[in-house]
């Protein structure tokens, strides 16, 4: 078992122990106990990462991009030697059972491979000249400036790893203000980056109060980028903020994903892979499929087959044993969060027919839920019920399913099953949303672009997009001198 680490600010280069604006517990929600404390960075402490930031940015931009790969290469390295210990502290920390920790690790390592090897890559375009005298017109990337990375606990190595690969890679100096709950494993994180030869000032850490932190960098001069990922509310009040002093902001926010399961689908398929999916990271995933609209031919079977899964989900505190399939929610207020959907959704025409319920223990852990049929105004059919509830409504027709799973504002994620070729076609571009499954449920890999569009964000991480994300784009004509 890996000891919990002693949580750090990471500036300018120096690791630092006190957060002169005091100090916050850090809690395992599978026990409800302390397990350590972290620092909160004081406004002094935030304006020596600016300044450390806004120093370092001259020299990280002029680096080659070979260099900056072979540090990413290195960090991405360092971070799949260290999964065991890093994946026991993601376990600790937020309730993530150990293998899908260090499957999140792992794949967050090839992410910083793909975007190291951007670094690369990315030199431009020369585009042809339309007379005699114009000799060229060349267009190129530079980084932005440095950037302030927010990022959440439920992805708490994924998230700031997308973030700031893509932002060095890039040529770009960053702070990354990390989950307060999960801030020893962007620690460890960060750690993967300094070993690998990060240079001083070019990657800072800070952790504390997310609403003043996050509205003191953006407001700094220094600050020219934002990357947030989090929740609606937060990024339309961060948007706002950076817009009010000019900075590039991208947001990827909330979701409430629909999967549409056709009559051609593959029942058998489609219910054990949507079960399994939905309850993974107990639910606690942006992505995560939880609105079925099911024809109504297969509904039955449907709501059956996936409620015998559900409840045959062994849960428990992942710390303790291994074979866990889902851990807790990560607090105490997201109990409270999912007794009121299924309060709401089961007092209207839904059933609820599995779980429901609080598990009594000392953590934070609810029952693996499905409600049928449940009300088109109910809460979890229009708010993201970011848990382990799943809901299962039929549909008469496939346009009604497509009605209703482009209903609402989210746009982040969406699914579809089915075993006909014209009509996978079609779903395919009839659900509105940043990223469409077909026949399956993953929708981001190191290559690819992640991100939604009207109330779920807008711009991607991932991909060669995120990589583009952290620079401007610069058009040079250059004329023959004298004319």
């Amino acid at each position: 078992m890996t000891a919990y680490p002693t949580v750090k600010l990471f500036i300018g280069g120096q690791w630092i122990e006190t957060g002169e604006a005091g100090a916050m517990e850090v809690v395992n929600p599978a026990t409800g106990g302390v397990i350590g404390h972290c620092p909160k960075a004081s406004p002094a402490q935030l304006d020596a990462a600016l300044k450390a930031a806004g120093d370092a940015f001259p020299a990280w931009s002029r680096t080659s991009g070979a260099e900056r790969h072979a540090i990413l290469r290195r960090a991405a390295d360092l971070l799949r030697e260290r999964a065991p210990q890093i994946a026991s502290v993601i376990t600790a920390e937020m309730g993530k059972p150990r293998a899908q920790a260090v499957g999140e690790i792992t794949g967050s390592a090839d992410v910083i491979d793909f975007l190291g090897e951007e670094a690369k890559r990315r030199g431009g375009r020369l585009i042809p000249t339309r007379g005699n005298q114009l000799l060229a017109q060349i267009v190129t990337h530079e980084p932005i400036g440095p950037a302030v990375l927010l990022t959440p606990w439920n992805f708490p190595i994924n998230l700031p790893a997308k973030k700031i690969a893509g932002a060095l890679a890039a040529g770009c100096t960053a702070i990354l203000k990390p989950a307060e709950n999960t801030p020893a494993s962007a620690q460890m994180l960060v750690e993967c980056f300094v070993d690998a030869g990060v240079p001083e000032g070019v990657l800072n850490l800070v952790h504390g109060d997310p609403g003043p932190i996050a509205e003191h960098l953006i407001a700094s001069p220094v600050t020219r980028k934002v990357s947030f990922t989090g929740s609606t509310a937060v990024g339309k009040h961060l948007g706002a903020l950076a817009a009010t002093h000019m900075k590039r902001f991208t947001p990827e926010l909330g979701g409430h994903a629909p999967v549409i399961v056709s009559k051609n689908a593959d029942l058998a398929r489609a219910v054990a892979m949507c079960a399994t999916t939905k309850f993974r990271n107990a639910g606690q995933v942006c992505v995560s499929p939880t609105r079925f609209l099911v024809a109504r031919e297969i509904y039955d079977n449907f709501v059956a087959e996936f409620a015998a899964i559900a409840g045959k989900i062994k849960v428990g505190d992942p710390g303790a044993d291994e074979s866990v399939d889902m851990g807790p929610l990560a607090h105490a207020r997201r109990i409270s969060a999912m007794e009121q959907v299924v309060a709401d959704t089961g007092g209207n025409r839904g059933e609820v027919v599995t779980g429901g319920s609080v598990i009594d223990s000392t953590g934070f852990f609810f029952q693996p839920t499905v409600i049928a049929n449940p009300s088109p105004d109910s809460r979890f059919m229009t708010e993201e019920p970011f848990g382990p509830i799943a809901g299962i409504v039929p549909f008469e027709k496939i346009e009604d399913a497509v009605g209703i799973a482009n209903s609402l504002r989210y746009g982040l994620a969406a699914y579809a099953f089915s075993g006909d070729l014209d009509e996978a076609h079609y779903l395919g571009r009839a659900l509105k949303a940043g990223m469409v499954g077909i026949n399956q449920l993953i929708v981001s890999s190191p290559e690819t672009p992640f991100g939604g569009i009207g109330d779920s964000g807008f711009g991607s991480e991932g991909g060669e997009e995120g990589y583009l994300a952290f620079t401007d784009t610069k058009l040079v004509m250059l004329a023959k001198a004298g004319g």
